[in-house]
C-alpha cells in the first residue's frame, strides 16, 4: 500500500501495509511522513572498526556484526579468537541456538574427553587444558571400538621393539610404525647413534658441528638462523647416509639462501653441499649433466676457469627468432620447475606471469617481457610489510627454456649469476667473465632465514631479489636469428625488518657484439677525420693567401684549430646520423633477427661522439658568427651632381656656382636592406620547429625509437611501452629535422626564390636601382664586389624618369648593368692586392678611430665629423676610381674561376700586380649572411634539438630551447652586425629602421 497525492502515488512501503486510513488527518500524516523520510535519506551509515586483535580474553569476535561480542559463562576466548570456548575443567553442551553451554565437570570424572563434549576419570595425570596425560611412548584411549565412551581411559604403551616397532603419532592417538632408519630390534635411537629431524643417523656419518649462520654481507652481519638450527644437519645427514630426495633439495634450498656463496667453512650450508656433491663423483650423473649429481639438486655449474663464456658463447640455442613472415617466432617460453622450502616439488610452472616478476602490473605488460627483441624494464617500490605477508615461505625456482619439439619436447637450464655471490670472501660475479661461477637456482623473497630465536618470530632480515635480469646474446653473423643460452642475473639485497620499503627491478634485454660495428665506426672517424685534417690544411692556405701573410704563426695554428673544429664537427656528424638511420632501418625492417640494438650502456660512447659533435659544431658557428660581424663594407655611391647651385661669396658679393649635393637617401636605404638580409634563411625556423613536432609527436614517429622490433606509429596504453633507445632517437630525430630542412631548401630556391621572392637578388638589384655598389671585404685580401652601377647614370630622379628608365632597360634600349660591358655580372669574388689594401687602410684610418673610446680620440681635433665625411667621400672617391681602372698601379683583370677553385674554395693565383674579379654569378657575396651558412646551421640546429633531447628525454622541452636559442642567435646577429654597419659604413644608427 502506498500513500497518495492528488491521485498519484507519493511513494510505497517496502513490506507490509500502512496500517493508516488517510483522511480526515491527511495533512498532518503528510508532513509527518515527509519529515521522517528525509530524516531516513539523510542517514549515514557508519560502524566502528573493530579486528580480531581487538577484542578482550573474555571476547570473541563476532563475523556477522563485524564486532567483539562477549563470551558466556566458563567460557573464553579460542586460540583463533573467532569463537568461544570451555575453560579447563568444563565439557560442552550444545545447543540449538547456535551458541555453546559449559558444565562443570563431576569430581568422579574431572578430566575432559579430546572432542570436549564428555568427562572421564583418568589413569593419572591432567594436561593444563584438563585432558588426561600419558607418560611418553603411550597413546591415549578414550574409546573402545565401537566409540562408546569408557568410564576410565587408558594409556596404551606402543611396543618399540621387534616385530611392532611402533611409537605414537604426532597427535599421541594412536600407534605407528617409526622411521625405516632406526635400528631394526627398537625405535630408540641410542647412542653413538644421533636423532635429527626424526632420523636416527648412524655415527661418524656427518659432524653435527654444523654452522647454522645465514651471513647477510651487505649489512655486516651473521644471524644464528632458527631454520638452519632445526634443519641444517638432519637434511645433510639423510641426503649424505639416506639419499633422502627431499633432505638433498632441502640442504640445496639452504645453499640457495646463503646466495650460493663459499666460505672457508665447510660446516655451512653450501660447504655440506659440496661435501655430499664430492661424495657422489664416483655415481652416475643425471640427465647426463657432470653437474648433476644422482639425488642432489642442481646448483652449480662448476669452477674452472673460463668455463662461464664456454657455457655461455659456445652452442647456440637449436632454435631461431623471427620477427616476420610465415616463420614469424618471438615467443620466449620459460618453464619453471618450483620446489618449497622443505624440498618439496610443487609444479611445473610457465614463467610469463608474476612468478618471476615482484612488481603488480596487467598481464598484458608483464607478458611483453617474454616477446623477443623487445626491452622490458619494470621497477617499483615494495612495503616489507606486504613482503612478510605475501611470502610467509621462499619458493624455489629451476628455470628451463622450453625448445619445444610436441610430445618430444626438451627443455634448456638458464645459467644463473647471483651477483651478490662471494667465494672465499670475493665477490667473484662482480669480476670478468672468466672468473663467473654460475648456478643454477633462486629464490624471490626469504623472510624464513632470518628468524633468529624460533621459527614464530619475525624475522630481523629478510632477503629479496631486488634485480632479475634475463639476457639474451646473438650469435655472431647469423641469418636465422639464433642466440646463445640466456642468462639470468639476480642481485639479492638485505632488507631490515624496520625497512619501510625496498626497490625491485624485471628486466630483459638483449645484446650482441659490437665490436665490430664499434670498430667500423672508429675507421670511418679515423679516414674522414684525415681527410678533415687535409681539407682544414686547405682552408688554412686559402686563408693565408686571403690575408696576404706568408707567416705561420700562432694565429695561424689557431685558425687551423678553428677550420678543423668545424670539419671535425662534419666528420662526427655524419658518422653519428649514419649509425642511427642504420640501426633504425635495420633493425626495425629485420624478418629474421640479424641485429639486435646496443645496450644502454654500449651507448655511451656514441652519446659521446654526439657531444663532440655538438661541442665542435659550436665552435664552427661562433667563429662563423665573429667573421660575419666584423667584416669590412663600404657602400660606393656612383652619383654625380646634375647642376649647380648659386650661393653668394662675402668677400665681392658675386655668386659662385658649387654643385648640389648628392642625396644620403639611396645610401639609407640600401644599408637598411642589407641589414634588413642579414639573418634571412633559406629554411623557416618555426615552420621547421612545428613540422619536426607533428610527425614526431602527432604522428607517433617517436615510437620508431623504442627499443623493440616493431614499426608501428601508434601504441595502445593497454600494452607495455619499452624504453627509448637514443640511437635511434637520435638517428630519427636527426634524420627527420634534416629531411624537412633539406625539403625546405629545395622549396625555398625552386619554387620561392623564381616565383615568389629572393631577397638576395632583389638586393643586387636595389643596388643598380640606386646607383650603389657595395665592397665586402671578409679577409684583409679578398671579399666581394657587387656593381650596382646604373646604366642610366643618375637614380636621384623623379618618378616618371625612374619609370621610364626601368622601361628602357625592360626593353634593351640602354647598357647592361653587368661590370664589363655587354656582360650581366654583377657580382664578383675580389682578391686585391697588397698595395691596395694598404691604401685601403690608410683611408679608412679616420673611420677606424671613430669607433675607438673617446679617450683613444684626438682631443685637439675640432671637428671629427667632418674628418670623417672626408674620409667617406675620399674612400668612395678611391674605390670608384679604383673600379674605373683610373690607378695603373692598383688595376685589376676580370676572369672566371676554375671549376677545382670552386670546389675547394681557394684561388690558386695571387693577385701580385694587379687585383683580381672572378666572376660569381652564384652571389656568394651570401657568405657572410646567415643565407649562405645554411648548412652550418640547419646541422647545429639538427645538433642542439637532437642534445637537448637526449639529456632531456622530451622533444617537446628540446623544440622550445631551439626555436629560443635561434632566437637569442638571430638577434645577437642583427644587433651586432648592425653595430658593424654603423661603423664601418657612416650611416647612422637611427636611419636604420
Amino acid at each position: 500500500m502506498g500513500l497518495w497525492v492528488k491521485g498519484r502515488p507519493m511513494f510505497t512501503m517496502a513490506t507490509g501495509t500502512l496500517p493508516l486510513v488517510v483522511n480526515r488527518h491527511k495533512v498532518p500524516l503528510t508532513l509527518f511522513l515527509l519529515i521522517n523520510s528525509g530524516l531516513l535519506n539523510c542517514q549515514q551509515f557508519i560502524v566502528p572498526y573493530k579486528a580480531p586483535t581487538d577484542c578482550s580474553a573474555e571476547e570473541f569476535f563476532d563475523i556477522s556484526s563485524l564486532s567483539c561480542a562477549r563470551c558466556g559463562p566458563n567460557q573464553q576466548r579460542s586460540t583463533t579468537g573467532l569463537s568461544c570456548i570451555c575453560i579447563t575443567g568444563y565439557q560442552t553442551l550444545t545447543t540449538d541456538k547456535g551458541s555453546i553451554t559449559c558444565q562443570l565437570c563431576p569430581s568422579d570424572k574431572p578430566a575432559v574427553t579430546t572432542g570436549g563434549f564428555e568427562c572421564i576419570r583418568c589413569p593419572g595425570s591432567l594436561t593444563d587444558e584438563g585432558n588426561c596425560k600419558c607418560p611418553q611412548g603411550s597413546v591415549l584411549v578414550e574409546r573402545d571400538v565401537n566409540g562408546n565412551l569408557l568410564d576410565e581411559a587408558r594409556c596404551e604403551t606402543c611396543n618399540r621393539n621387534a616385530p611392532a616397532l611402533a611409537v605414537p603419532n604426532s597427535s599421541g592417538d594412536r600407534c605407528e610404525r617409526c622411521q625405516a632408519t632406526f635400528i631394526n630390534t627398537s625405535c630408540d635411537c641410542n647412542p653413538p647413534n644421533v636423532l635429527a629431524g626424526g632420523l636416527c643417523i648412524p655415527p661418524g656419518s656427518l659432524s653435527t658441528n654444523v654452522n647454522p649462520s645465514v651471513n647477510y654481507a651487505q649489512l655486516k652481519v651473521s644471524i644464528q638462523s632458527a631454520w638452519f638450527v632445526n634443519n641444517l644437519y638432519s637434511s645433510s645427514a639423510a641426503c649424505l647416509v639416506f639419499s633422502n630426495l627431499t633432505a638433498c633439495q632441502s640442504l640445496g634450498n639452504m645453499c640457495v639462501m646463503n646466495m650460493h656463496s663459499f666460505s672457508g667453512l665447510s660446516t655451512d650450508a653450501c660447504g655440506l653441499f659440496n661435501t655430499i656433491f664430492r661424495s657422489r663423483a664416483a655415481l652416475s650423473s643425471t640427465q647426463d649433466i657432470s653437474y648433476w649429481r644422482n639425488n642432489l639438486p642442481w646448483l652449480y655449474y662448476g669452477d674452472e676457469p673460463g668455463l662461464a663464456s664456454r657455457v655461455l658463447q659456445t652452442d647456440p640455442v637449436p632454435i631461431g627468432f623471427s620477427f616476420r613472415g610465415r616463420n614469424k617466432n618471438t615467443d620466449i617460453k620459460l618453464l619453471a620447475a618450483v620446489y618449497n622450502v622443505r624440498g618439496e616439488f610443487l609444479r611445473w610452472e610457465p614463467v610469463g606471469g608474476s612468478n618471476l616478476q615482484l612488481c603488480p602490473d596487467t598481464t598484458t605488460k608483464q607478458a611483453a617481457a617474454f616477446s623477443f627483441g623487445t626491452a622490458y624494464q619494470q621497477s617499483c617500490d615494495l612495503s616489507v610489510a606486504k613482503l612478510l605477508d605475501t611470502h610467509p615461505e621462499p619458493l624455489f625456482y629451476d628455470v628451463f627454456m622450453d625448445l619445444g619439439g610436441g610430445e618430444n619436447s626438451k627443455l634448456l637450464p638458464l645459467p644463473t649469476l647471483v651477483y651478490n655471490q662471494q667465494y672465499n670472501g670475493r665477490f667473484i660475479n662482480q669480476e670478468s667473465m672468466k672468473n663467473w661461477y654460475l648456478s643454477r637456482r633462486m629464490f624471490l623473497v626469504d623472510t624464513l632465514s632470518g628468524r633468529e630465536k624460533s621459527m614464530s618470530s619475525p624475522p630481523k632480515i629478510i632477503r629479496v631479489a631486488s634485480s632479475v635480469k634475463i639476457r639474451f646474446q646473438l650469435v655472431p653473423r647469423t641469418q636465422e636469428g639464433q642466440v646463445f643460452p640466456p642468462l639470468m642475473t639476480v642481485t639479492y639485497r638485505d632488507v631490515p625488518i624496520d625497512t619501510q620499503a625496498v626497490s625491485i627491478t624485471f628486466s630483459v634485454e638483449y645484446e650482441m657484439d659490437q665490436n665490430e660495428a664499434r670498430a667500423k665506426t672508429d675507421t670511418a672517424l679515423g679516414v674522414m677525420g684525415g681527410v678533415a685534417v687535409l681539407y682544414s690544411l686547405l682552408k688554412t692556405v686559402s686563408w693565408k693567401r686571403r690575408i696576404a701573410s706568408p707567416l705561420i704563426d700562432v694565429e695561424t695554428m689557431l685558425k687551423f684549430l678553428l677550420f678543423y673544429a668545424g670539419d671535425l664537427a662534419n666528420v662526427f656528424f655524419a658518422v653519428t646520423v649514419g649509425t642511427g638511420l642504420y640501426w633504425l632501418i635495420f633493425y626495425k625492417a629485420q624478418q629474421f633477427v640479424s641485429v639486435l640494438l646496443p645496450l644502454p650502456a654500449q651507448e655511451e660512447q656514441f652519446v659521446t661522439y654526439i657531444g663532440c659533435a655538438f661541442a665542435l659544431k659550436a665552435i664552427q658557428f661562433l667563429h662563423k658568427l665573429i667573421l660575419q660581424v666584423s667584416v669590412d663594407i663600404f657602400f660606393i655611391d656612383w652619383e654625380r651632381p646634375r647642376s649647380k647651385a648659386s650661393r653668394p661669396v662675402q668677400a665681392t658679393g658675386e655668386p659662385k656656382r658649387d654643385p648640389s649635393p648628392v642625396s644620403i637617401w639611396r645610401t639609407y636605404f640600401v644599408a637598411n636592406e642589407w641589414n634588413e638580409i642579414q639573418t634571412i634563411r633559406k629554411i623557416s625556423p618555426t615552420f621547421q620547429i612545428m613540422a619536426v613536432l607533428f610527425f614526431l609527436e602527432v604522428l607517433g614517429f617517436s615510437n620508431l625509437a623504442l627499443r623493440d622490433p616493431w614499426p608501428t606509429l601508434e601504441r595502445s596504453a593497454q600494452v607495455y611501452t619499452p624504453p627509448y633507445s637514443l640511437m635511434l632517437r637520435y638517428g630519427l630525430a636527426a634524420t627527420l629535422w634534416l629531411c624537412i630542412g633539406v625539403l625546405q631548401v629545395i622549396f625555398f630556391t625552386v619554387f620561392h626564390e623564381h616565383f615568389v621572392e629572393d631577397k638576395i637578388r632583389q638586393f643586387v638589384d636595389l643596388c643598380s636601382i640606386s646607383n650603389i655598389s657595395v665592397l665586402l671585404l671578409s679577409h684583409r685580401c679578398f671579399g666581394y664586389y657587387i656593381h650596382g652601377r646604373s646604366v642610366h647614370g643618375h637614380a636621384d630622379t623623379n618618378m616618371e624618369e625612374m619609370n621610364n628608365n626601368l622601361k628602357r632597360e625592360s626593353e634593351s634600349l640602354c647598357g647592361q648593368r653587368g661590370l664589363l660591358p655587354n656582360t650581366e655580372i654583377q657580382t664578383f669574388q675580389v682578391s686585391l692586392t697588397n698595395r691596395l689594401r694598404s691604401q685601403y687602410e690608410r683611408i679608412r684610418e679616420p673611420l677606424n678611430r671613430r669607433s675607438r673610446p673617446s679617450r683613444l680620440m684626438d682631443a685637439s681635433s675640432a671637428n671629427q665629423f667632418e674628418q670623417n665625411a672626408r674620409a667617406y667621400h675620399t674612400m668612395n672617391h678611391f674605390l670608384g676610381s679604383i673600379i674605373d681602372h683610373a690607378h695603373s698601379d692598383m688595376d685589376y683583370i676580370v676572369k672566371d674561376k676554375l671549376m677545382f677553385e670552386r670546389v675547394i674554395g681557394m684561388e690558386f693565383l695571387e693577385p701580385s700586380e694587379k687585383s683580381i674579379f672572378y666572376n660569381d654569378e652564384a652571389h656568394s657575396f651570401s657568405d657572410v649572411l646567415f643565407y649562405g651558412n645554411e648548412a652550418t646551421l640547419l646541422i647545429f640546429d639538427t645538433l642542439f634539438f637532437c642534445v637537448v633531447d637526449l639529456g632531456s628525454q622530451s622533444f617537446v622541452l628540446a623544440a622550445v630551447l631551439t626555436y629560443v636559442q635561434q632566437m637569442i642567435f638571430r638577434l645577437i646577429r642583427n644587433a651586432l652586425g648592425r653595430r658593424n654597419l654603423v661603423n664601418k659604413t657612416l650611416v647612422d644608427d637611427r636611419f636604420l629602421i
